[in-house]
Formats: C-alpha cells, structure tokens, sequence
C-alpha cells in the first residue's frame, strides 16, 4: 500500500468517527419515556409514587433495570451491596473501565426525577452507542447505586466505609439496611469483597439534578460540580434551671429555651459574616419539661455546617462555638457541643474531569456554570476511589424531594448528552 494511499484511509476513517461522535445525540423521547416507566414503580392512587430503598417497589424497580441492561447486550451482576451493575466491553481490556451511574430510590414523599436521570440517561447512554456501532477503549460500567438516600450505602461499600454499624440501621420501610441489601440480592457477610481499591476505576461520572434553583435561575444549561461539601454535625446543650413560669421573676431565670432561641440567630448571623459560600443550619430543638407554665431547664439543638472546604468548617464552628458561649454566660446557663458521628468530608472533583465536562457541553452549544454542590452524592464516596465528575441539569423551581420535583425532557437530554461526550472524550484522552 502506497505511503499516499494509507495518509488518505487515516485521516478519512478518522474523520468518519471524529464527525459521527460529535454529531451524537441521545433520544430525548426515549430518555424521558424511561423516566416515566421507571415511576410506575411504587405508584399510588393519587397518581404519585413511593419507593424508598429495600421496599417492594425498589426491588421490583432494580429487577426492571437489570432487565433492561440484559437487552441492551450488558453483562450484569448485583454485588454484595446491593449496587448493580452493567458492563460493556471495550476494545482494550487492558484499560480499566469508565464508570458513571447513580440511583433509583427515593426519599418519602420525593419525586421522580433526583437520582433517577443520571441512573436513566446512563442506560440512554448505551443504547445510543449501541445503535451507532460505537465500541468505546475502555470498558463502561454503570452502577446503579443501593440506598443513596439512606445513608449513600452501595457507593460507601465500594469506598470500603459502610461499617457493621450502618447495617444496624432501620429505614422508613422497616427494614434494617443489612436486611434490606438481602431483600436487593447482596449479601452483608461479603461486604468487604465490594470495596473497590484505588486505580480499579478510570474515571466516575455522577448526573444529577441541581436540586437547587441555580441553573433555572440564571437561564443556564449544566452546572459543573466542582466539589460535593463536607458536612459536621453537633448537638448543641443549654442547660439552665426548670422553675414555675408564674412566680419566678423576669430577671432570676435561667431560661435554657431563651439562650438557644439568641444562639439559633446567632448561628446565622455567624455564617453569614463569613465570606463564601458556606452554610450553618438549626433544624432540630428540643426543650424541657416541655409544660406551658415550666420555664424550659434544658434545650438540645442540632448544628450543620456544610462548606468545600474542613478548615472553613473548622473556622465557622469555632466562631459559633464562641457566640454560643457568650450567650450561655449572658443568660447565666451552660452550653456543652457535642460532635456527632455523622460526618462527611469534602469531596473535591477532578479538575480535568471538569474541564471535559465544559468542552463538551460547549460544543454542544449548551451554557454552563460552575458550582458547588451542598447536598450529598454517590460521587462524593467515588472520589475516595476514583477520579471523579459530576455533572448538574436544571431542577425547576429549585424544588426537590418532592413530588412536585420536576426536570425536562430537554435538559434531561442535554445533561445526558454531556455525560455521552464525556465519556467518549475521557476514552480518548485517559490510560
């Protein structure tokens, strides 16, 4: 073959893929098609849908899913956590594999979309490759992760964080999370076989709606996570005297409800002396005796700090402590914070990740913002592992968690057709 000849049959077979991925694009017809097939799991009467992790509806959901992968040619397994798996082959096995996924169960009274875009448009995903004869290097695997809104369950086993603990723990449906990985198909005297070491995954990728009003607001079309928040939780004690509401004087009590209600303001007037984006939340008090005519003895509150970054955490805790103790003394009570176990650390995304991200949504013609996410995801368990992105699509109104939570079918696809063209760059660009 002449030197001229193989020049012409490189550059034209590369331009035929070049031109035939960059044209892709996902079915939004049949993206949005698989939202709704996906909600009949757990209807009610009133037309809105229950299914939360370990219920019949989940497992009859998951059963679904897998079914699905199974038609799309997927090799599938569900592991001893719960989180099932599909797998496509790629061309290279010695690569390892491009995962991207994300879940299906819900909250009580949630809404049908949250998780279940990013876990739907992975199967959108494949269907598109499959139609356009596409073979990716590296092998792509989704994981549709167990019992993300319980505690994020399945992608914690992979991180190898999901303690003996955690599996004590009881859902709304009653069920223990040890009970209910069974119910799923798992097995919790394997657990530790789920942990995936760092190195095993080439890339995670994570989409997701915003669940929040951001991207709506400013007329945007996909936000790029830069990093998911650490959180840290207190609970906050006031302890002052319980005495008779009618005979004890304004100016002799010890009002442990009064002292919390100044610190409840004070947390947010703290927070917001800070420059920044973090937060600091009371979401929970409890006073007692808890009698109408009993000044309040004692209060217990809670505290959430959430920021991207431990040390400003650190910083705003530190500063609220310090009020929370000047009010104590005013009020001539004490105050004790006590930390709890419920933590989490910032996840920081990976910045070529996020950079792949933005040249793909801007080929595509779409708008893009970065941002922060200050809710939780299975990304944030990922990132232990693997280097990770995570991609937003428009929530609207802001509004999640609830039935009325709602995206779409237009930005659902242009998310989905983000994360396609990520992946395929990612298959080029990564070992």
């Amino acid at each position: 073959m002449s030197l001229r000849l193989l020049s012409f049959l490189i550059v034209f077979g590369c331009f035929s893929v070049t031109a035939q991925e960059g044209t892709l694009k996902v079915n939004q017809d049949r993206l949005e098609s698989q939202i709704f097939e996906l909600a009949k799991f757990g209807i009610q009467e009133n037309g809105e849908t229950e299914r939360v992790a370990f219920s019949d509806a989940d497992v009859e959901a998951q059963k679904w899913v897998m079914n699905t992968m199974v038609s799309l040619g997927l090799e599938t397994n569900i592991d001893f956590a719960g989180n099932l798996i599909g797998r496509r082959k790629g061309k290279d096995s010695s690569k390892k594999p491009i995962s991207f996924g994300s879940h299906i169960d819900r909250v009580p009274n949630g809404g049908n979309y949250d998780g279940c875009v990013g876990s739907m448009a992975s199967l959108e995903v494949i269907n598109t490759l499959n139609e356009n004869n596409i073979v990716t290097e590296h092998s792509l695997e989704i994981m549709i992760f167990s019992n993300e809104e319980g505690g994020v369950m399945g992608s914690r086993a992979l991180a190898g964080h999901l303690g003996k603990d955690a599996l004590k723990v009881i859902n709304s449906t009653g069920y223990s999370m040890g009970e209910g990985i069974m119910r799923l198909g798992g097995d919790t005297t394997r657990i530790a076989d789920v942990t995936r070491q760092k190195g095993e995954i080439a890339a995670f990728l994570e989409l997701h709606i915003e669940q929040g009003g951001i991207l709506e607001k400013e007329n945007l079309d996909i936000g790029i996570v830069e990093g998911i928040v650490g959180l840290k939780w207190w609970d906050v004690e006031f302890t002052g005297f319980a005495n008779h509401a009618g005979t004890t004087p304004m100016n002799s009590r010890q009002d442990a409800l009064l002292a919390a209600s100044k610190f409840i303001i004070a947390v947010s007037e703290t927070a917001n002396s800070f420059e920044g984006a973090q937060v600091a939340t009371v979401g929970k008090i409890k006073a007692e005796p808890g009698a109408p005519n009993v000044i309040p003895g004692k209060v217990v509150t809670s505290l959430e700090i959430r920021d991207l970054s431990s040390d400003i955490i650190e910083k705003v805790y530190q500063a609220i402590k310090t009020k929370g103790e000047e009010i104590a003394k005013a009020s001539n009570v004490q105050v004790e914070f006590r930390a709890l176990d419920t933590t989490a650390d910032p996840a920081i995304m990976t910045s070529s990740f996020q950079d792949a991200i933005g040249t793909s949504a801007e080929r595509l013609g779409l708008s893009i913002k970065r941002m922060p996410s200050g809710a939780g995801h299975d990304a944030q368990d990922m990132a232990l592992i693997a280097p990770t992105g995570m991609i937003f699509v428009p929530s609207k109104g802001g509004i999640s968690h609830s039935p009325k939570e709602f995206t779409s079918a237009e930005d659902m696809a242009n998310g989905a057709n983000v994360l396609l063209h990520t992946i395929l760059a990612l298959d080029k660009k990564l070992e």
